[in-house]
C-alpha cells in the first residue's frame, strides 16, 4: 500500500541530511513528489533486472540487498538500516538493478522519483557531492567485505558478520542480544558459507562461551574474542 502523510512520520526530519541541502523551492518540489510505502516481512522491494525508478530511504524496519546465485544460494551484499538510502546506484550507472532488495521485517520506505533527484543533482552542487560521498563510502565498504569474504576462514567470516550486525543494528536493552534476528540461512548468506557450516560454527562459538543462542536470538558474550577471530580468522 502506498500512501502519503502517514501518522507519526515526518519525512522532512527523517531525510534531514538531504533535505537541508536543498533550497526552499527545491524542498517544495521534493515534498510534492515523495511517496511512502509499507512492505511486509520478506516482501520484495525491487528485483534484479528491473529498471531503477526511485531513490529509496528506509525510515523504519530492516532491508537486505542480496544477489541470487547458482542452486538457489544467495549472497547478502548489504544490510540497510534507518535512515539509509539505496536503490540509486543503478540509475546513475544507467543500468538495471543487479541485486534484489527485500524487507527483513515490516518496513516503511520513502520513495523519490529518480528523474526528480537527477534534476536536483544537476542544479545543486552540494546535493551532487552528497551522492558522490554516499557512493564512495559504499564502494569502500564493498571492497573491504569482498576481500574479507575471500581471504578469511569460516570462523573469521562468521565473527565478522556478528560484529557487523551489532555495528549496524545495535543491541537490545540487555546490552548483549543483537537487535536483529536472522535465520541461519540468512546468516550463512551474509557470511558467504553454507547453512550447515554457519550452524556448526555458531555451535562452536556457543560452546566456547563467545555467544549464547536462543532460537534466532544471539547474545555476544565475549565481543573482544570475536574481534580477534574476525581480525585473524
Amino acid at each position: 500500500m502506498i500512501t502519503k502523510n502517514l501518522p507519526n512520520v515526518n519525512v522532512q526530519e527523517c531525510i534531514a541530511d538531504l533535505w537541508d541541502l536543498l533550497t526552499p523551492e527545491q524542498q517544495r518540489l521534493l515534498a510534492t513528489h515523495f511517496t511512502l510505502q509499507t512492505y511486509k516481512k520478506n516482501e520484495i522491494i525491487h528485483c534484479e533486472g528491473e529498471t531503477p525508478k526511485h531513490l529509496m530511504c528506509l525510515l523504519k524496519g530492516k532491508v537486505k540487498i542480496y544477489k541470487s546465485g547458482k542452486g538457489g544460494k544467495s549472497q547478502i551484499i548489504r544490510m540497510i538500516k534507518p535512515v539509509e538510502y539505496f536503490g540509486y546506484r543503478a540509475y546513475f550507472a544507467a543500468e538495471e538493478y543487479v541485486t534484489i532488495a527485500a524487507a527483513f521485517e515490516p518496513s516503511l520506505i520513502c520513495l523519490i522519483p529518480m528523474d526528480v533527484v537527477s534534476g536536483l543533482v544537476g542544479e545543486n552542487n552540494a546535493l551532487a557531492l552528497f551522492f558522490i560521498r554516499l557512493l564512495a563510502v559504499d564502494l569502500g565498504v564493498a571492497d573491504v567485505r569482498t576481500v574479507n569474504l575471500i581471504q578469511k576462514h569460516i570462523r573469521g567470516r562468521l565473527a565478522e558478520a556478528l560484529l557487523f550486525l551489532k555495528e549496524n543494528y545495535g543491541l537490545e536493552e540487555d546490552g548483549f542480544t543483537l537487535s536483529i534476528y536472522l535465520s541461519r540461512e540468512d546468516l550463512a548468506n551474509l557470511s558467504n558459507m553454507t547453512t550447515s557450516n554457519a550452524i556448526r560454527t555458531l555451535s562452536q562459538f556457543a560452546s566456547e562461551r563467545l555467544i549464547a543462542i536462543d532460537g534466532r536470538k544471539i547474545k555476544l558474550i565475549n565481543e573482544e574474542e570475536l574481534k580477534q577471530i574476525s581480525k585473524y580468522g
